[in-house]
């Protein structure tokens, strides 16, 4: 139902000139991807006009996140072009659409990977609305970010604190609801080892929260000019992959109650997994083409356990951002304005940005 129609022309804001006595057709910038593999061009659209239980988003700050490469490749199932990318997006309500409740113009909000769902499929009758068979996804399902305004409907829109400015906010929207959201439902509590394979755009932030939210904190990455950053945002131990034995580490430090796994390597999470303490459990939030070997008497005998996660929904996201504020969690960024946004994604697609890259429309 919502595809159908956010995918159709939406009619945008019109302001009378009362010099002519015409009406002129409000305009923004918008950065597009017109084909698969197209470049990433700036154009001028006319500023779309919420429809009924959406809202018009001026947008303050946009991350770009791997996953736009979605997008800018043509590699989602039915996407349509030309499409705007984006789904790491902090703005302000600009304009309310019909039967749109609980919002308010003027009132900052997000968006992240959870652009909207069905509401009557199996999945989201049983509350997992981030799963739901149909969920939209701004950037893909519509048009995103990476624009002056972009128009979401209400139900995945996040409140976002005061205290947290929009270029930190955006990150949070996707890598940190992900890192976030996959440590709070792990169920590791406050003194368990919790060990972050990866420090980059996911694993920076997942040594923050876990730091935060009590666990002792082991951050593993390849060589040692990384320990000090990883000390920095909070590990209690760091581990050098290349130069120790990952598995006996972690076993030296009591077993792993839990391994978040960041990096986008099947091979680093498998040299991961025998540092599993009892009930120990992997999760995967780094996706990889690797596959992840278990070794099954491990499993039995210490009932360890592999788990994906996939983000969250906008009730998350307003949590993450909210939990963020309160203890202090930063994402590092890159800024950009939205004009040099085909530059920007190429330095997050280079994998040399530390450690999220985000746009700044009107700049």
């Amino acid at each position: 139902m919502w595809a159908s129609r956010l995918c159709n022309p939406i009619v945008g804001i019109l302001f009378w000139n009362s010099s002519t006595g015409a009406s002129d057709m409000a305009k923004m910038k918008a950065v597009q991807v017109a084909e698969a593999n197209g470049p990433l061009e700036l154009v001028e659209r006319d500023v779309p006009e919420p429809p009924e239980g959406h809202v018009l988003i001026k947008v303050q700050a946009c991350g770009i996140c791997h996953s736009d490469s979605l997008t800018k490749e043509g590699q989602w199932p039915g996407l349509q072009f030309p499409r705007v990318p984006g789904h790491e997006i902090a703005g302000v309500i600009e304009k309310l659409g019909a039967g749109v409740e609980e919002w308010q113009q003027g009132q900052r909000v997000g968006v992240g990977w959870h652009g909207g769902h069905c509401g009557h499929c199996e999945h989201c009758r049983h509350g997992d609305f981030v799963l739901c068979k149909t969920a939209l996804i701004p950037g893909i399902s519509y048009d995103g970010g990476y624009a002056d305004y972009m128009v979401a409907p209400q139900e995945a829109l996040a409140r976002m604190p005061d205290d947290l400015s929009d270029v930190d906010a955006a990150p949070l929207l996707c890598a940190g609801i992900t890192t976030f959201n996959a440590l709070r439902n792990s169920g590791a509590r406050a003194g368990d080892v919790v060990a972050i394979l990866g420090i980059g755009g996911l694993g920076h932030l997942g040594v923050q929260f876990a730091r935060k939210m009590g666990f002792v904190t082991v951050a593993i990455a390849r060589g040692q000019d990384k320990a000090p950053l990883a000390k920095q945002l909070g590990a209690h131990h760091y581990i050098d992959s290349e130069a120790q034995d990952v598995a006996e580490t972690l076993q030296a430090l009591g077993g792993a109650r839990v391994i978040l796994a960041t990096a986008t390597s099947g091979r680093a999470m498998n040299a991961t997994i025998g540092g599993l303490g009892l009930n120990g459990k992997l999760i995967m939030v780094g996706i990889s083409q690797e596959p992840v070997e278990v070794p099954i008497t491990q499993f039995i005998m210490r009932r360890n356990s592999v788990q994906g996660w996939p983000s969250g929904t906008a009730a998350d996201s307003q949590e993450t951002l909210a939990f963020s504020a309160l203890s202090g969690v930063k994402p590092m960024i890159e800024e950009y304005p939205l004009s040099r946004a085909a530059e920007a994604y190429d330095r997050m697609m280079s994998g040399r940005a530390r450690f999220r890259v985000v746009l700044t429309p009107g700049k």
